[in-house]
């Protein structure tokens, strides 16, 4: 079954872009340096940042329904990011070298399945949960810190 990783838009985040280090501290964000490649994964590229590349840690309401599954978590964004993973079949390189915890929403948005999978075997827990006709899309998060990732939907 075909499916589509889909980025976070980085029209959200544009506004943050660039704010000194006290605009950011009053919304709860910091801003890093990546020093590192690995251990700081970019949500609208879905990629790690690279060493010198500032993202910005700030909490993101990902599973925003009126639901008991509504959630939000700590996330990295890179700043100055304009352009958004999004891919047919393909597992982005932040997925592909970390654990993820997949879960299958329903249309109402309640939680229908989850599974836990290598990035590097991604697509065949993908595949089983897409094989559930009761499941709408998948969040991916990253398992070790419960992070959210990406969206996934049916292609």
């Amino acid at each position: 079954m075909s499916f589509r990783i889909t980025g976070l838009s980085p029209d959200l985040f544009r506004p943050l872009f660039g704010l000194g280090e006290a605009d950011l501290a009053r919304q709860g964000i910091i801003r890093f340096r990546a020093t590192e490649v690995s251990g700081m994964p970019d949500r609208i590229e879905l990629r790690d940042a690279r060493p010198g590349e500032d993202v910005l840690l700030l909490n993101y309401v990902h599973q925003p329904a009126d639901t008991p599954y509504r959630a939000s978590h700590a996330i990295f964004v890179l700043e100055g990011e304009s352009h958004r993973y999004e891919a047919v079949d393909a597992i982005p390189p932040a997925l592909r070298a970390r654990m993820l915890s997949l879960r299958g929403f329903g249309q109402d948005n309640m939680l229908v399945d989850a599974m836990l999978a290598d990035g590097g075997e991604a697509e065949i827990a993908i595949e089983r949960l897409m094989a559930l006709p009761s499941v709408a899309y998948i969040q991916a998060h990253y398992a070790t810190f419960g992070c959210y990732a990406a969206r996934i939907d049916r292609n």
